[in-house]
């Protein structure tokens, strides 16, 4: 799924998460990888046919899904922001994967600038079914922070609050992408950004 230079950063990441956060930090971003192989390979000849598979990753990709993360542990390491931070931020990048993979399917999505209907893959567009997707995304990283870290059902809410939050948020900022202002990086960044800052406040 990554080319080299993906697979180089994301050892260099997960090295790095595995420093600040230890083996439970490692396994919550892992987990985020093999739901990503999952939902990205869901559906595969339909995507195919629809022109929208992406198959090879690069350190674009990697680094604008990992670096909020990374940032949020190292912020965690040193008593800034509670270890939740991090859950969100992962909860946000897995919940736009699920919103983006599988949310094509739905044949009639919203543009969020118009409340138009829009051709599937579109930038900027949500449909029930991408938002119902986002949901599971970021229900799944809550429940294996729940076994990783032993957090509250209330906090478990607040991930998965969070989570669909930084979706939304990704999307919001992919109307840009259509306007030509950033790019898929920038609004992955923008999503994990959203879920970081709303699990930071709790300590």
């Amino acid at each position: 799924m990554l080319n080299k230079g993906g697979i180089l950063l994301s050892v260099l990441l997960g090295i790095l998460i595995y420093y600040l956060g230890g083996i439970e930090s490692l396994a919550l971003i892992f987990s985020f990888l093999i739901f990503s192989v999952f939902v990205t390979r869901f559906g595969y000849y339909e995507k195919k046919e629809m022109g929208i598979y992406e198959y090879e990753r690069g350190w674009k990709n990697v680094l604008s899904n990992g670096i909020v993360p990374v940032i949020a542990l190292f912020l965690y390491s040193n008593g800034v922001v509670p270890i939740l931070a991090y859950i969100g931020s992962v909860a946000a990048i897995t919940a736009d994967k699920f919103s983006s993979e599988i949310g094509v399917f739905d044949e009639k999505p919203i543009y969020l600038l118009t409340m138009k209907e829009v051709k599937p893959g579109t930038n900027g567009a949500v449909s029930p079914l991408g938002l119902f997707s986002s949901l599971i995304g970021a229900f799944l990283i809550a429940v294996v922070a729940y076994f990783l870290y032993s957090i509250s059902y209330f906090d478990m809410l607040i991930v998965i609050i969070a989570g669909f939050a930084g979706s939304f948020a990704d999307s919001l900022a992919g109307t840009l992408e259509e306007k030509g202002i950033g790019t898929k990086e920038t609004s992955n960044i923008v999503g994990s950004i959203v879920g970081f800052l709303l699990c930071s406040w709790r300590f």
